[in-house]
């Protein structure tokens, strides 16, 4: 199996994990996260990204959140904000778990698909990153975001807030295929 593959093979094991903890969230709460506004959704990235900084530091978690599980929550936050970037906040719920997860996959597939193209023009780079570089790079692309969001959306030479989404789902995925392969 060649490097690609297997890459590609990860890729989908990963996320099936966060699909299913994304359904069955939904299960549990609804698309209540239709209401965040792009804010909202990065700051939750950003507390994500905090959390796992802060255990990468000190080896300690006072409230139980692991590592691997806030990457997960980072892939779905990620996916999550892409969807609203599209779609635009609602103020009550406006989807069905059915059509919220049709998104999910649509917005996976996409970052499958960046993901590859990447992976060519790059070489699998990431794997040579440390776990500690990877969610430094979540760090720096959310608060890009925040910066973008803070000039309304709008750049003037770099990408949009579209593009970090997705970077920050792939990395967050590279850093949880770090760790499936630890085990």
């Amino acid at each position: 199996m060649s490097t690609c593959e297997n890459t590609e093979r990860q890729f989908d094991q990963v996320t099936a994990k966060c699909r299913t903890i994304f359904v069955d969230k939904m299960q549990d709460y609804g698309p209540s996260w239709r209401i965040f506004r792009l804010q909202g959704i990065t700051d939750q990235l950003y507390i994500k990204v905090c959390n796992i900084r802060q255990r990468q530091e000190t080896g300690i978690s006072l409230v139980g959140d692991d590592i691997e599980g806030n990457l997960r929550a980072i892939v779905n936050y990620g996916v999550m904000a892409i969807i609203q970037e599209r779609k635009g906040y609602v103020d009550a719920t406006d989807m069905s778990t059915e059509e919220a997860t049709k998104l999910y996959d649509k917005v996976i597939e996409e970052a499958k698909e960046l993901m590859t193209r990447k992976n060519h023009d790059y070489g699998e780079a990431w794997r040579e990153m440390s776990k500690e570089g990877i969610v430094d790079m979540i760090l720096a692309k959310i608060i890009r975001i925040k910066n973008i969001l803070s000039h309304n959306g709008k750049t003037i030479a770099s990408e949009g807030v579209d593009g970090n989404y997705f970077d920050i789902i792939n990395y967050a995925i590279f850093d949880l295929i770090h760790y499936e392969s630890l085990k």
